[in-house]
């Protein structure tokens, strides 16, 4: 059985008291052009402070996206298989498809300096969290090997994560939108 990822999500009955809303598996996406990577999306916001109603259309619903909305979150569980020869052979053309695929092409860092296919910047803190497996953080100038139990907090670094086990990883994510400071998104590669 494939892995799932039970949500429960709370709002509030016509008294205000606290009930559950939603209680079932999280949306799940995939990317045609990573065969095997899957996405568990369990929330996302798209405002700071986050608006809290009574109960709220389900926010991760429709198509995937790599990073959130102007001053949002976005929450997942991904599902990283291991790093066939496809990913370690992509082209630069090739890596820019696959983070288009997730609405973010102009992410991808390969090919404009970037050490390894699935290479990426985005403007956002992310705090990635390895729940079960060995994965590799790889960096511009270094690779950071990382087990069950290790956080990273990502603050808008060119990376990648290279699944170099031989067995599927499972990741926990949240994302935070930012903001580049001037002086320093001056020093990116365009």
């Amino acid at each position: 059985m494939a892995f799932q990822v039970r949500r429960v999500v709370t709002g509030h009955d016509g008294n205000g008291k606290a009930i559950v809303v939603a209680d079932g598996p999280a949306p799940v996406h995939a990317n045609p052009l990573r065969p095997g990577q899957r996405s568990h999306e369990i929330w996302k916001t798209g405002a700071a402070p986050i608006p809290i109603g009574r109960d709220e259309p389900d926010p991760v619903t429709g198509k995937r996206q790599l990073h959130p909305a102007p001053l949002g979150t976005m929450f997942r569980i991904s599902e990283v298989p291991p790093e066939s020869d496809a990913i370690r052979n992509m082209t630069p053309e090739q890596a820019r498809a696959a983070f288009g695929a997730s609405g973010a092409e102009q992410a991808s860092t390969w090919g404009r300096g970037g050490r390894h296919p699935l290479m990426h910047r985005t403007e956002t803190v992310d705090y990635a969290v390895v729940l079960e497996g060995e994965i590799t953080l790889i960096l511009d100038n270094g690779d950071v090997k990382l087990t069950a139990g290790d956080v990273v907090i990502q603050r808008g670094t060119s990376h990648a994560w290279s699944n170099r086990s031989g067995k599927p990883v499972k990741m926990l994510y949240v994302l935070i939108d930012g903001k580049f400071d001037p002086a320093l998104a001056a020093q990116f590669p365009k």
